[in-house]
């Protein structure tokens, strides 16, 4: 007992039975006992829940009124006070209805002693306390049911009755009458693809299989539509193990579930097109390429697509514009394919497609011009029309089938080749495409090594004056002492250096060259007027910002004066941005270097935009020059370059000449100038030193080629 003053009620209508009462209490030892007396019904009520008490006892008999009733009142009116009921005798059936009433305990007063009383009312207060707690455990239960965001349940295995809290019911839509209490309320909702497993959960836990019952799952809304929920349960087993009741939480992982199939989608599809990505493709081409080494009869294909001129499309109409079109390649191409096919982006504008089960090698060609023909049409892009065309490779399994890498490796190699024919092709893969990558390679890493080395060589073709008979000068060309193949031409490699972009490198070193080597000339070889060294200067370097201080530092390096250099630009060069070309071009012209436009003829210079240009030099091509005296078409477009250059104040270079009818025809057009073999092949600088130093130079004449022009022109 509490060391404290226990406050007593007695409601009683007999004084005698207060007086009893107040004795009892004063034979209990240690405690200090306080007693009011309330000896009406009326006025009983009120002390019994002004909250002053500790205990209460209330007699049975209360006049017109009894204990019971008012004990009924006090508990329905919410009382919370220990109640104990007392009566003159024994009585089983006011016993029980006492207990049912809330009462804390039953006492005789003929067999009440203070022992009795005591133990009586430490029964009392502890039970209050132990109902107490109960009940402000059950508020803390009901209050984080309701906030909790899982829905709890609470399966009864006897009974095989399910509590399902309002949380439950809400997350798949229905209000807390709308859901029954049994089993089948809950798995009758299961997705139909998951219930087996749902079931089988459940009854590995209440088998002790499992240490606790987890599942995800599906379960249907009253809307239509699916939710899928984490389930988590734990069963309350017996002594002899064996589960009577388990109960759990529901929670709602909808939103994550869709954020992993994003997640799991994003990694197997481009962001873009939304086709399959690279990944997902080469893990199919490998389950080809498996079933391909299993059976002789399996035939498949790899379609690698490259958009041609892509680039051009977004430099033109903007990359978002060429983001769409992008998008709608890949509709158009996906639509078009059979169902067990697949088309996948690459990356970039490139796609690969995996032709399956072919009949015969053929069909994929089939395809290619079908992709060609779906693909020429215009596109519809905001309102503007786009038209492409694609460069096709293809690899059949036929033919290379040794990984997926390889056979997307020689699909690449035979777009290429596709590509360098021309826009629109297509082009199946053989062996020996491959090999020629591999010399491509090779190739690539002897040049990037060849600059260290210092195997380039400069040759130099003598351009000679149709009026004089005289060298005025020099082209540069570049060659390659390769130390295994020997001397290897431009043709075979300049493509390459301008593609991985060593030609700026490789170009600045040809100037540099050059221009040291003309003025070593200038100073061995005095000649009126002075030689000039043509230099070609590629489409990249022209456009580069800093053109004007390299041409500048290598003048000043070399020490060669500005009117020694002419500097070589092609039609395309110019033209793909002819306003800066021409402010480029009179930079270059201020530096009292000369300038001349190679290749004429077989750009697409405009008439606009080349008189402005300050060019002292035409250049004609050599495939109007050699031809010359084969077709009359061709001597007239040498004619006319001739008369629009003289026009425009510049002077002519006939290049390619290879017979002296040739040479008499360009005389005759007034052409200024030519270069050829028949004249003289490119030189080493030595050679071209013996040339420059021959007779005619030393005494000032120029017999052996005027000699050399009469014969040429009067055979």
């Amino acid at each position: 007992m509490e060391s404290s003053t226990m406050k007593v009620l007695l409601i009683d209508d007999d004084e005698d039975d207060y007086v009893v009462t107040r004795d009892l209490l004063a034979e209990i030892n240690g405690s200090a006992y306080t007693l009011d007396w309330a000896h009406s019904y009326d006025e009983s009520m009120a002390r019994i829940l002004s909250g002053d008490y500790d205990v209460c006892l209330i007699d049975y008999r209360l006049g017109a009124r009894n204990g019971l009733e008012l004990l009924r009142e006090a508990v329905a009116r919410g009382c919370k006070l220990p109640l104990i009921l007392l009566t003159g005798q024994g009585n089983r059936e006011v016993d029980i209805a006492a207990m049912q009433a809330g009462a804390a305990d039953y006492l005789i007063k003929g067999h009440m002693t203070a022992s009795v009383l005591e133990r009586s009312i430490r029964y009392a207060l502890s039970a209050a306390k132990t109902v107490e707690a109960l009940r402000q455990s059950e508020e803390r239960y009901v209050l984080a049911a309701s906030a909790a965001n899982d829905g709890l349940w609470d399966w009864n295995l006897i009974t095989n009755e399910v509590y399902f809290a309002p949380r439950w019911k809400d997350m798949l839509g229905f209000r807390d009458h709308e859901i029954g209490a049994t089993p089948d309320d809950w798995l009758e909702r299961v997705h139909p693809d998951d219930l087996a497993q749902v079931k089988a959960a459940i009854h590995a836990h209440l088998e002790g299989q499992t240490p606790q019952f987890q599942i995800e799952y599906r379960m249907a809304h009253c809307q239509g539509y699916w939710v899928w929920v984490l389930c988590r349960g734990l069963a309350v087993r017996n002594a002899g193990g064996k589960a009577y009741r388990m109960a759990g939480s529901q929670t709602d992982i909808t939103a994550r579930k869709m954020a992993e199939d994003k997640l799991r989608h994003d990694a197997h599809h481009d962001a873009l097109t939304d086709l399959p990505n690279r990944a997902v493709f080469i893990d199919r081409l490998g389950r080809s390429v498996s079933r391909a080494r299993r059976r002789d009869d399996y035939l498949f294909a790899v379609l690698f697509l490259d958009i041609d001129r892509f680039k051009l499309v977004n430099d033109s109409v903007g990359h978002s514009t060429g983001d769409q079109l992008l998008i709608a390649v890949a509709r158009r191409l996906d639509t078009m394919l059979r169902p067990g096919d697949m088309v996948a982006r690459h990356g970039g504008d490139e796609f690969t497609i995996l032709l399956d089960h072919l009949k015969a090698p053929g069909d994929a060609a089939v395809v290619a011009d079908r992709i060609h023909k779906h693909l020429s049409g215009p596109f519809d892009i905001n309102g503007q029309e786009v038209v492409i065309d694609v460069s096709i490779g293809i690899a059949l399994s036929s033919t290379s089938c040794e990984n997926s890498e390889q056979m997307l490796r020689d699909a690449d190699i035979a777009m290429y080749r596709a590509k360098s024919k021309g826009r629109g092709q297509y082009e199946i893969f053989n062996p020996g495409m491959h090999q020629d990558v591999v010399s491509t390679l090779q190739m690539e890493s002897d040049l990037r090594n060849a600059l260290k080395r210092d195997e380039f060589r400069v040759h130099y073709q003598p351009i000679l004056s149709f009026e004089t008979g005289r060298i005025s000068g020099f082209e540069a060309l570049i060659r390659w002492q390769h130390p295994r193949r020997g001397l290897v031409q431009p043709g075979e490699f300049i493509p390459l250096v301008e593609e991985n972009g060593m030609i700026h490198q490789i170009g600045w070193w040809i100037l540099h060259e050059s221009c040291r080597q003309m003025n070593i000339w200038h100073k061995q070889f005095v000649t009126d007027p002075p030689l000039v060294i043509s230099v070609n200067l590629s489409t990249r370097q022209f456009s580069q910002p800093d053109l004007i201080d390299q041409i500048r530092g290598v003048l000043e390096e070399t020490g060669l004066t500005p009117d020694g250099l002419r500097i070589e630009i092609t039609e395309s060069a110019v033209m793909v941005n002819a306003d800066a070309a021409t402010e480029m071009l009179c930079q270059v012209k201020d530096l009292g270097v000369q300038l001349s436009i190679d290749d004429f003829g077989i750009g697409y210079s405009s008439l606009n935009y080349l008189h402005r240009f300050p060019i002292d030099m035409l250049k004609v091509d050599r495939s109007f020059v050699s031809r010359m005296d084969i077709q009359a078409e061709n001597v007239e477009i040498v004619k006319t370059i001739i008369t629009l250059a003289h026009n425009l104040g510049m002077k002519v270079v006939a290049e390619g000449i290879e017979t002296a009818a040739q040479v008499r025809m360009l005389r005759e057009l007034c052409c200024e100038y030519g270069q050829g073999y028949f004249l003289a092949r490119p030189l080493e600088s030595e050679a071209a030193a013996t040339l420059i130093s021959a007779e005619p130079y030393r005494n000032g004449k120029s017999g052996l080629n005027e000699s050399m022009l009469y014969a040429m022109t009067h055979g």
